[in-house]
């Protein structure tokens, strides 16, 4: 599954192929553009209204740990690996081809799901600028939208998400600036903020551990889109440089701006302020952001964060439906979709692949016969789920990745990326996401009455996902793959190291 370059780095002729035209620029954006969305911009207060304004920034920063393990466990395996379907092929390698099969069908439902959840998103942001337009007919526009940057190239879904993610970090910097210079007292009054909002109530420590495992799981989400780098390292100029550099770099910019921005957002607003509470993607108009630049005196703040919360939701559709068409291709290609998905055209997408995630993508439809906001939050629920399966699977197989190497001899100062503080990383990961992915909705079965439409729509990708790993093992009579039949053949290994195998 890899793709020859010529010395030159471009792609050379291939029927079968993709093109290896995503530059470093546009892998770094791809994986920073897809944690900078609604989770920060919108979620990101009520985070704060239920955990306070210290223990909001704790959970970023424990979920920004848990976060950085993986991005480390998958740029290792990415960069030893480099191939569109990342996930699904790691897992059949070194875990089980079973788990693996699973592992890619869930992928590619998840992010085809993601693409619908989107753009029901982006009916409910255009409703603050043409509230009497049905709702319908902008999903449709904006799934048209996404599927014309996605069939012409792999370069113009790179540039368009490029050009997406920049419009995304200018809002973040620009409300870090303008909330650095109302703490100084530069603007609002001329009187420094100081920690005074950290002393109201029960501040700066609010609720109890079953409260910041609610928080968490709201945190979690925002972060899930930084693992479309790997995906994007099968059509990459230079994977084993540019992935590496991405993941590093990209994860702290990150965290940087999540930190910075919840630390402003604590500092001037209270978290009794009933309206951080708010959390809907169409209540933009008291985003937290929102508020603090109409404290500054901005007052046109709604209209250009409305803006950008389009650009985000835009953008995560964009990749949303590249992840799911490359997912499916080199399902096809190893045998584990149809092989008509794998047919490319000469620009090197596989547009059948494409045409299948548009199909599903067109979920969103069910919010001409349901409410928008119920079809979002269902699709919501499914897709988060389902990307917390995917960080589970990348936490266990570079365990299994690395024991393997070395059971086999290899040296681990031969990896072109090395993840650090092995084993404890993936393990620590590993066991912070299930808490969090078996908590995801635990509040549904506290009520009187068990609120089991919220429950399945959480809970569903679970099953789905044994049903397939089980009926891969009945039917093919896959098992768990041991350390010593692992196979290393990959191109990062040295010459004299590959001869050995």
């Amino acid at each position: 599954m890899q793709t020859p370059t010529t010395k030159a780095g471009s792609p050379t002729a291939g029927q079968n192929q993709l093109h290896r035209v995503l530059k470093a620029r546009h892998l770094t954006m791809i994986a920073l553009g897809g944690a900078i969305g609604t989770g920060l911009f919108v979620a990101s207060g009520a985070a704060i209204a239920q955990a306070g304004p210290g223990g909001a920034l704790l959970v970023y920063l424990t979920i920004g740990l848990m976060v950085y393990f993986i991005m480390t466990s998958l740029g290792e395996l990415a960069t030893f690996m480099p191939v569109s379907g990342s996930f699904c092929t790691y897992a059949s390698r070194y875990v089980d081809p079973g788990f693996g099969f699973a592992l890619g069908w869930n992928f590619w439902i998840s992010w085809a799901t993601v693409v619908a959840v989107d753009v029901v998103a982006a009916q409910l942001v255009m409703a603050y600028w043409f509230p009497d337009t049905p709702g319908w007919i902008w999903s449709v526009a904006f799934l048209a939208l996404t599927f014309g940057l996605n069939a012409f190239s792999a370069r113009s879904f790179g540039e368009a998400e490029y050009w997406f993610a920049i419009i995304k970090v200018a809002a973040v910097l620009c409300f870090i600036g303008v909330g650095l210079a109302m703490l100084a007292g530069i603007i609002h009054g001329g009187v420094p903020v100081g920690l005074e909002n950290w002393k109201v109530g029960d501040a700066p420590f609010v609720g109890n551990a079953a409260t910041w495992v609610g928080v968490a799981m709201v945190v979690a989400y925002s972060f899930q889109g930084t693992e479309l780098v790997a995906v994007a390292a099968g059509e990459s100029e230079n994977p084993r440089r540019n992935v590496p550099r991405a993941i590093n770099h990209v994860f702290w910019r990150i965290l940087l701006f999540y930190v910075l921005a919840i630390l402003i957002i604590g500092l001037l607003l209270p978290y009794t302020d009933p309206q951080l509470l708010r959390n809907e993607v169409e209540d933009i108009a008291v985003s937290p952001f929102t508020l603090v630049f109409q404290h500054a005196g901005l007052l046109s703040a709604a209209t250009v964060m409305n803006a950008v919360i389009l650009t985000s939701v835009l953008s995560a559709g964009n990749s949303g439906m590249y992840a799911a068409t490359r997912m499916l291709f080199n399902m096809a290609a190893e045998g584990q979709a149809p092989a008509l998905f794998k047919r490319l055209t000469r620009n090197g997408v596989p547009l059948f692949a494409l045409l299948a995630t548009a199909l599903l993508a067109c979920l969103c439809l069910f919010s001409l016969v349901y409410s928008p906001k119920a079809v979002y939050i269902w699709l919501l629920n499914f897709a988060g789920m389902t990307e917390f399966i995917v960080w589970l699977s990348i936490a266990v197989s570079h365990y299994r990745f690395r024991q393997g190497y070395v059971k086999h001899g290899y040296d681990t100062a031969d990896l072109p990326y090395k993840a650090g503080l092995f084993p404890f990383g993936p393990v620590l990961a590993f066991a912070l996401c299930l808490v969090i992915t078996l908590g995801q909705n635990y509040q549904a079965f506290l009520q009187d009455r068990i609120d089991w439409i919220g429950a399945i729509s959480t809970y569903l990708a679970i099953p789905l996902f044994l049903a397939l790993w089980i009926g891969h093992r009945l039917v093919r009579k896959s098992h768990w793959i041991r350390y010593e039949d692992m196979r290393f053949d990959g191109l990062a290994l040295p010459a004299r190291l590959d001869k050995k195998s």
